[in-house]
């Protein structure tokens, strides 16, 4: 189970008609309240499961349907819906966790910090990332760092979305670029990335080269999915101050930018891929690069994580090592 912890907390609820607020007796009882059945709460209501709950817990699944039953009658509220086979949020329940959540996941963190003190650093890293970030930037940096600190656990999930690594449960993200959202850390973790698009000397031999991007639209191409939300990627461009975003079409479509690479390889049409994993291809001949001027250089790889949350040793090293230093 999780420590007992006395703590002051104001629990505000958004509802969709009204606001409630706890009053300050509430406020005093819930404090003198052990935090175990919040904090219970907050992983069944991650879970959505009282099986893999309770496991997380340690505890058993008649205990903690209790400590649910405990805390609903408690707050006077319906926090959960249960079925059979499924468990629900009601809306107070939703918005207890988007309120709760944060705050208990900053309580579990500073008792992480106090007990890596006096240890060596360890425990779970989880970075939601791309392949071509774990192949070019993550993995080369992080390889020497894990071996050098063998109980730091990495979990590297591949999402080419700006994932909300709040609600993921994710200690990080990456993404091109250090536009991120409000109350977000951005560190740079790589060097600028070019792109290019890219086809086989077999494809050319029936198709003319595209001189500017709307002529894409003519041509075989080779879409990226994103895995998350599900929309096609548009090609970005840019030339002179201008930019163009391109919907392309094409006989295939995948998820990872590895394998539209390996596509163009095999001539099934043109590729929009980071120049760095293509220019082995080009300069073999095997690829030949096209729309050259209209493909700038964009800003690197960012690493982007929540300023008010405490963060393990274990997180602050990784950081640390990804941490892009520019040459002179």
């Amino acid at each position: 189970m999780f420590p007992c912890l006395r703590l002051g907390l104001t629990i505000s609820l958004t509802l969709t008609c009204k606001q409630i607020s706890f009053s300050r007796n509430e406020r005093q009882r819930v404090a003198r309240e052990n935090l175990n059945d919040l904090m219970a709460f907050i992983v069944v209501a991650r879970e959505k499961s009282f099986t893999r709950a309770a496991a997380q817990l340690g505890i058993s699944q008649s205990a903690l349907s209790h400590s649910m039953r405990t805390l609903e009658s408690r707050l006077g509220m319906k926090l959960l819906t249960r079925t059979t086979r499924s468990i629900s949020l009601t809306d107070v329940g939703q918005s207890m966790l988007d309120e709760l959540g944060p705050y208990i996941d900053g309580i579990q963190g500073t008792l992480q910090q106090l007990k890596d003190l006096n240890k060596k650093p360890a425990g779970t890293v989880r970075i939601s990332t791309s392949d071509y970030a774990i192949r070019s930037v993550i993995w080369p940096k992080l390889e020497p760092l894990l071996k050098e600190y063998p109980d730091i656990n990495l979990e590297l999930i591949d999402d080419y979305t700006l994932t909300d690594i709040v609600s993921g449960r994710f200690d990080a993200g990456t993404r091109l670029g250090e536009q991120i959202s409000s109350g977000m850390i951005s560190v740079r973790i790589g060097p600028d990335v070019r792109f290019a698009v890219v086809g086989s000397p077999a494809y050319f031999s029936q198709h003319p080269y595209p001189k500017h991007p709307d002529d894409l639209i003519s041509h075989n191409c080779i879409n990226l999915r994103f895995p998350t939300h599900g929309n096609l990627y548009a090609w970005e461009f840019e030339k002179e101050g201008k930019s163009l975003n391109v919907k392309v079409s094409g006989q295939l479509v995948f998820s990872r930018i590895y394998q539209n690479l390996q596509a163009a390889l095999e001539g099934y049409g043109l590729a929009h891929v980071p120049r760095d994993i293509a220019e082995k291809y080009i300069a073999s001949g095997e690829l030949i690069s096209v729309l050259e001027d209209w493909c700038p250089y964009w800003d690197g790889y960012y690493i982007y994580y929540p300023e008010n949350r405490n963060h393990s040793k274990a997180f602050q090293l990784v950081v640390d090592a990804l941490r892009h230093h520019k040459k002179n």
